[in-house]
């Protein structure tokens, strides 16, 4: 069986903008200033953020403590 050839798309040689998801994608390409997130979406990130940090704090709290250096608790190294 052999391979179907591809057809040559139209789409790039299109300069109207359609709404098509294919011009979105340039358009934000283009244009990466006029790009922001949806406010749902950083609300959304930033208590995930918020989660993320208690979660460690959390197990750094529980965590066994152990001494780096205890011998050199304010003296200067010779």
């Amino acid at each position: 069986m052999t391979r179907r050839k591809k057809t040559r798309s139209l789409a790039d040689k299109v300069t109207i903008r359609t709404g098509k998801r294919k011009d979105f994608k340039q358009w934000r390409h283009d244009n990466p200033d006029q790009v922001t997130s949806s406010r749902r979406f950083t609300q959304k990130k930033r208590q995930q953020r918020k989660l993320q940090a208690a979660r460690k704090q959390a197990r750094q709290e529980t965590g066994q403590a152990i001494a780096i250096h205890p011998e050199s608790r304010g003296e200067a190294p010779e």
